[in-house]
């Protein structure tokens, strides 16, 4: 289920992304891709806050696991 805008028919704006597992992303959309800043969450506890681009982490971000453990720095395309 998606809540937020829409351009040309697209996900495209800020939104909310939910999905039946339990996966959510709310943040920024280009062209129905996470695309600019947001937080995507699993159902198990583990986040990423950061940049996204093309729906890739890209740039700065931090991710949590659900033992408080984290990654603060840099990713490029995921990694």
């Amino acid at each position: 289920m998606f809540i937020g805008e829409f351009y040309n028919n697209n996900i495209h704006g800020k939104g909310v992304y939910l999905w039946s597992n339990g996966r959510k992303y709310e943040g920024d959309w280009k062209v129905n891709k996470m695309h600019g800043s947001g937080t995507f969450s699993w159902s198990d506890g583990r986040r990423y806050m950061g940049e996204y681009f093309d729906d890739r982490k890209n740039g700065y971000g931090e991710f949590v696991w659900p033992d408080g453990g984290s990654y603060k720095g840099d990713w490029l395309n995921g990694k």
